[in-house]
């Protein structure tokens, strides 16, 4: 292509489209499983320049509603492109998925937008990368959480590329992610009208390189540390859609389901064995776990059989439970109520049951938006009969405030984290297990619902993530695949096979050492949040001071 034909297709409304085209595809072709993430440190290149092509060229009567309108198309592509497969477990949910969460990644664009006009190129460029980190840090603490798309996850493939995440946690890649694409799009933003000089690129490619180089050596000489702690891993393979559960073509009795469990397990104990992992919601029973009267059950008393059969064994499997409250209304936030029965709580439960047949359990609290958490259930109870369920039940699990950890009766040092699902894909949130004492971390999840698509991979390399922020070993336990073990370094050292029976048993170490990130947590999200803040008000002043100075002066006539 020559260069008049270049300018021209650079400088014409087509631009638009295809900018926001390939901002989509560059980012999804950046995105795990594929390990390609350098296509990430200039995904943002088009969408920076289409910018620059609305506000320059003066054609568009309202600018920042076009830049809103092409930009939410590149979002729409990427959160398409990347996270489709949502919809095997809600087909509204999938699409409600990319839709909004496309359009809330629009309001730091917007503020971009917004602060270049007023406060020109240089903070106008930084505000960018300071608005996409106070965004992704925003959507990991509210109740419509979605960070699945979070910058820092997409080198979870390549993860010896970030070993340095035990300082910043995930988001530090998003900043190194961001950094980089405003860097090359300065140097060439006025092509083909100027030639690149390529000496420019120095910069940008020693910001890639440097923290490579020092990912690379801090892996070369980080050396795992702990106790070794012999843990078996289960797949029961059983089919959500078709077996898991009672009015199923082919359920599977529940009496079953725990057996097959227990024979898997029974492939891998030996004497050394200290925990088994079973997935999530693994136990269940048709009149449900009632959290008062746990004891009481048969299912539950053999369990507690099976683990007095091994010495040093102990359990932690996944459980639906429940609570009773009686005729106190006031007693829970996600309080439900049936009538003729009174007042109850429904959890997605973690269960760890020790060889002297104590019981602890923890409650998922990271809950999937829509699924397992009505957003903001004030406004929907005010809304009624038009909320929507969004692939589950119209109304929230219950959660609890702390993140506990299940510790070994014979070992108080071997304290075991229950991240159950969806709780894995956040950082600072699986900190809060290792500050409090966990030295290993169990991940429990039926990635199931996903089919078999790049949902559930990138489930299971996010978790790599995990391992390095905090320097802990994983035994990640999964319905149907993958189960695996990743060890502080975030290799995976074992996994099953998909949609497979499976039981793995490994040797892993138990480390009681706290990284920086773990001391500190979201330090990077929570500074960007109060520079997005102070950023946006300067904006507005200056936009305020702005309009003053245009307001002609209006002048009364007045009669001698």
């Amino acid at each position: 292509m020559n260069s008049s034909l270049l300018y021209r297709v650079v400088n014409s409304p087509y631009i638009l489209p295809f900018s926001a085209l390939l901002t989509g595809l560059i980012l999804w072709l950046g995105w795990p499983t594929k390990p390609l993430a350098f296509f990430l440190f200039f995904g943002f290149v088009p969408l920076l320049y289409m910018e620059k092509f609305i506000v320059d060229s003066g054609k568009y009567k309202s600018p920042g509603y076009t830049f809103f309108k092409w930009s939410y198309l590149a979002m729409l592509l990427w959160n398409a492109f990347t996270t489709w497969w949502v919809s095997h477990s809600t087909l509204p949910g999938g699409i409600a998925a990319v839709v909004f969460n496309a359009a809330l990644m629009c309001i730091p664009l917007t503020a971009f937008y917004f602060t270049r006009k007023y406060l020109g190129n240089t903070i106008g460029y930084i505000s960018f990368i300071v608005y996409w980190v106070a965004f992704e840090q925003f959507h990991l603490n509210w109740d419509l959480s979605w960070p699945w798309l979070t910058l820092g996850n997409g080198f979870a493939t390549l993860n010896q590329w970030v070993q340095w995440y035990e300082y910043t946690g995930f988001l530090g890649g998003s900043v190194w992610v961001l950094l980089v694409n405003v860097l090359l799009f300065l140097i060439i933003r006025n092509y083909p009208q100027q030639r690149v000089e390529l000496k420019k690129l120095w910069l940008p490619l020693v910001l890639i390189l440097a923290p490579i180089v020092i990912s690379y050596s801090i892996l070369a000489a980080y050396e795992e540390k702990g106790t070794p702690t012999e843990v078996v891993v289960v797949q029961p393979n059983i089919d959500p859609y078709r077996e898991k559960f009672s009015g199923h073509e082919n359920f599977i009795p529940y009496e079953e389901q725990q057996q097959r469990l227990i024979s898997l397990s029974e492939q891998k104990i030996t004497p050394k064995t200290r925990f088994v992992v079973w997935p999530e919601t693994a136990l269940r029973q048709d009149n449900g776990y009632w959290e008062e009267q746990l004891r009481s059950y048969q299912s539950i008393q053999d369990l507690a059989l099976f683990v007095q059969k091994h010495p040093n064994l102990e359990l932690v499997s996944g459980l639906d439970s429940y609570t009773f409250y009686g005729d106190n209304k006031d007693a829970s936030p996600t309080i439900r109520h049936l009538e003729g029965f009174g007042y109850y709580d429904s959890f997605n439960t973690a269960m760890h049951i020790n060889r002297n047949s104590e019981i602890d359990l923890y409650h998922k609290s990271k809950l999937v938006p829509g699924v397992e958490k009505l957003p903001y259930p004030e406004f929907f109870k005010f809304l009624g009969p038009l909320a929507i369920d969004l692939g589950g039940t119209v109304g929230s699990q219950g959660s609890q405030p702390t993140r506990d950890v299940f510790y070994h009766a014979q070992n108080k040092t071997l304290g075991t984290a229950p991240v159950i699902c969806y709780e894995s894909i956040y950082g600072e949130y699986v900190s809060e297990y290792v500050r409090n004492g966990a030295s290993l971390i169990f991940v429990i999840t039926n990635d199931g619902w996903w089919s078999d698509s790049p949902g559930y991979k990138q489930h299971l390399q996010y978790a790599t993530l995990r391992a390095i922020e905090t320097r802990r070993s994983i035994a990640r336990s999964a319905n149907t695949g993958i189960s695996a073990f990743i060890n502080q370094k975030g290799e995976i050292t074992a996994k099953s096979g998909w949609w497979v029976q499976a039981s793995l048993s490994q040797t892993i170490l138990a480390n009681t050492d706290l990284t920086f990130y773990t001391r500190n947590g979201e330090y990077i999200g929570n500074t960007a949040l109060w520079l997005a803040l102070g950023l946006f008000i300067v904006a507005v002043g200056a936009a305020v001071i702005n309009r003053t100075k245009k307001t002609p002066e209006v002048k009364v006539a007045t009669r001698a």
